[in-house]
């Protein structure tokens, strides 16, 4: 599932590189910045890549998902850093959500 949700994830930067001038450098896999000093995200395209990543977990999986969430907000070390987190911090959502 993790798996999955890391396509998911690098295929919504590939769109949001689409857009962007300075692109992400989705070739780092889970190590690509998203948030912080080291993004070229700028706010708009952080959420929309989180929309994306959204739309994608619910295609798949057939599972509502909202990651910026107060969960999400609260947490001491930002979901949002790198697709690798970003992955992590989904994963843990689906599966919370299949089991509770």
């Amino acid at each position: 599932m993790r798996k999955k949700i890391l396509e998911i994830i690098i295929r919504s930067a590939g769109l949001i590189n689409s857009t962007l001038d300075d692109k992400l450098p989705i070739e780092q896999v889970e190590a690509c910045p998203l948030y912080g000093d080291s993004s070229t995200l700028d706010s708009i395209s952080l959420v929309t890549l989180i929309v994306y990543v959204e739309q994608g977990i619910e295609d798949q999986f057939d599972i509502p998902v909202i990651i910026a969430n107060e969960k999400a907000m609260s947490r001491r070390s930002s979901p949002f850093l790198t697709i690798g987190t970003l992955t992590d911090y989904a994963l843990e959502l689906v599966e919370e959500h299949k089991h509770g």
